[in-house]
């Protein structure tokens, strides 16, 4: 449990700095808190979920942002969620037969709450007394990471970037990790999912989102302050080990042929942050993308 909620944390912390690192210039975007949370019930032995992580409930904080509004207060990993907006937890109701619900129901109702701009959060840090803090919520680009049990892939289906726990690339350094994420965003960033489900993906249209999901990586990066040219690496380590995943498919180009194209964005990355003097871009203003949505 704790090997996966440490992937998990580290996905979130990476994922949260390119979302919100690059909200100003996403048209998909959602306010959030910057923390995650589990529910020990949903596992198999609630009680040895609660024990292992200090919890005094069962509603935990699984993972919180560096410099996340959560973070700001003082809300740690670990920390028992006791109530939301003056709603105590235990009135969140758990359905045996479905035990991810309330977690699930949890999240909505702090997703709803965030929407006004702020949310009332209770907690207790390792039995201590209860906090009771107004949360401002912050913009982040609507792309939140999640790790899934069992699984080797990393996708994204349009609002979520899902990673599996066995995913190869979670054993690369975070700048390389993050490329992989950024590529994945890129996705829900550019709309593709949706316009891909209702169009297909003939046509040049599955192969030229791929494109533009590597070409975007550099941008994404580089405003999160990671390395840009991360994603060339990225690329080159992963590209000619794996058969399968996000590399290798009759909708992607050749691993060495994305090389190339990401190469050609990256030196475009390092021309527009010398030319306005920032490290951040506006990639809004600069990206063309290569998939044109009617």
């Amino acid at each position: 449990m704790q090997e996966f909620q440490n992937k998990e944390a580290r996905l979130y912390r990476i994922g949260y700095r390119l979302a919100s690192s690059n909200a100003s210039y996403c048209d998909r975007i959602e306010p959030t808190l910057g923390f995650l949370i589990h529910d020990a019930s949903s596992y198999k032995n609630a009680a040895s979920v609660r024990e292992e992580f200090g919890l005094i409930g069962d509603i935990g904080v699984q993972a919180v942002a560096p410099g996340s509004p959560a973070a700001e207060v003082g809300l740690k990993q670990n920390d028992t969620l006791v109530a939301v907006d003056g709603q105590s937890i235990q009135s969140f109701n758990q359905d045996p037969d479905a035990t991810w619900r309330r977690g699930l129901d949890i999240r909505r109702e702090i997703a709803h709450s965030a929407q006004d701009g702020s949310v009332m959060i209770d907690w207790s840090s390792e039995g201590a007394a209860v906090h009771s803090v107004e949360v401002k919520a912050v913009d982040v680009c609507k792309s939140q990471v999640e790790l899934l049990s069992g699984d080797s892939g990393a996708l994204a289906d349009g609002t979520r970037i899902l990673v599996g726990d066995r995913f190869p690339g979670l054993a690369y350094s975070d700048d390389e990790l993050a490329a992989v994420l950024a590529h994945e965003m890129a996705h829900n960033i550019l709309g593709h999912i949706d316009f891909l489900v209702e169009n297909g993906r003939s046509g040049g249209f599955g192969r030229n989102s791929e494109r533009d999901a590597d070409r975007l990586m550099p941008w994404l990066l580089a405003n999160a302050g990671y390395d840009p040219d991360a994603a060339t690496r990225m690329m080159q380590q992963y590209g000619p080990r794996h058969s399968g995943g996000i590399f290798r498919s009759r909708s992607h180009d050749g691993w060495d042929e994305r090389v190339e194209l990401i190469e050609e964005q990256v030196k475009e990355v390092k021309r527009r942050q010398s030319e306005t003097g920032r490290a951040t871009v506006d990639w809004s203003a600069f990206f063309k993308p290569l998939l044109v949505q009617n």
